[in-house]
């Protein structure tokens, strides 16, 4: 039924996920229109969440210990992530339910490739990189408005910890996928994870209580963008932050693979 470790080297899988690149420029060719609207669309939805920071901070000057330009540099940061994860792995993990009820799945288990890897990168969302780049712009812009020159060090750390993000909400997101090996359709609870996304455009001061603790340590949608921001404008107090996110980052993937691995077990096919 495939097996989950694939003999061959990373070279092979990068001139693999080089192919899969030239597949997903030539389909979003063939549908430009689609294309520009879909970057249209979350333009216009970032402009928009701009727009409530601006509105919000009339009639304050601080949420929490947070000033506006730190919170536009959240914003983006959020923005930033939100778009990279939906570029890399959105379109693949929603259609998960798709390749099991329709056997889809069964021809990708015969390939000779980790099935993991291709259910995860099969298409990429060229629109994404786009708003992503957007997203860029206005950290960068905000660092200008608080007269903010972050370091060397601070960069490199900045970005590796939006990759850290990105790989909790990639673990996250494959095990509500991987729901429909026992449900068959799961997009409803995969869009559902998804909009959660919004929770964390806000300050992680913004939030109390029960509230904070579930999306801190369950779903660690405020440390997601909270820490890298924090890191990049010189607002983290200890490195406590960056290594509880690293923590769990690895935590959920490992949970993530035990839960894919038992699943593809489980498996038969879809017409069995």
């Amino acid at each position: 039924m495939g097996a989950p470790h694939s003999p061959f080297p990373i070279r092979h899988y990068l001139s693999l996920y080089g192919a899969l690149w030239r597949n997903s420029v030539i389909r979003e060719l063939g549908f430009k229109v689609n294309f520009l609207m879909w970057i249209i669309v979350e333009g216009l939805w970032f402009a928009l969440q701009l727009t409530f920071i601006g509105v919000l901070y009339l009639h304050t000057e601080n949420i929490g210990s947070w000033t506006k330009w730190q919170v536009v540099a959240l914003v983006g940061t959020s923005h930033l992530i939100q778009q990279l994860f939906t570029a890399i792995f959105l379109t693949n993990l929603t259609a998960l339910s798709e390749h099991i009820r329709t056997g889809k799945l069964d021809f990708m288990l015969l390939l000779p490739v980790n099935t993991r890897f291709l259910v995860s990168f099969r298409q990429v969302d060229l629109g994404g990189f786009v708003n992503a780049a957007g997203a860029v712009c206005v950290i960068g812009y905000a660092l200008h408005r608080l007269d903010y020159v972050p370091g060397v060090a601070q960069v490199i750390g900045f970005l590796a910890l939006i990759v850290v993000g990105i790989l909790i909400h990639y673990s996250l997101m494959l095990m509500l996928s991987a729901s429909s090996f026992w449900t068959v359709r799961a997009q409803g609870i995969v869009w559902g994870y998804y909009n959660l996304f919004n929770i964390a455009r806000l300050p992680d001061e913004a939030f109390r209580g029960a509230f904070k603790a579930v999306f801190t340590f369950a779903l660690p949608m405020l440390l997601v963008s909270n820490v890298p921001v924090k890191l990049l404008v010189d607002k983290l107090g200890s490195p406590f932050e960056m290594l509880l996110l690293t923590s769990l980052a690895l935590l959920i993937f490992a949970a993530s693979e035990l839960l894919w691995r038992t699943a593809l077990k489980r498996y038969t096919s879809a017409s069995s």
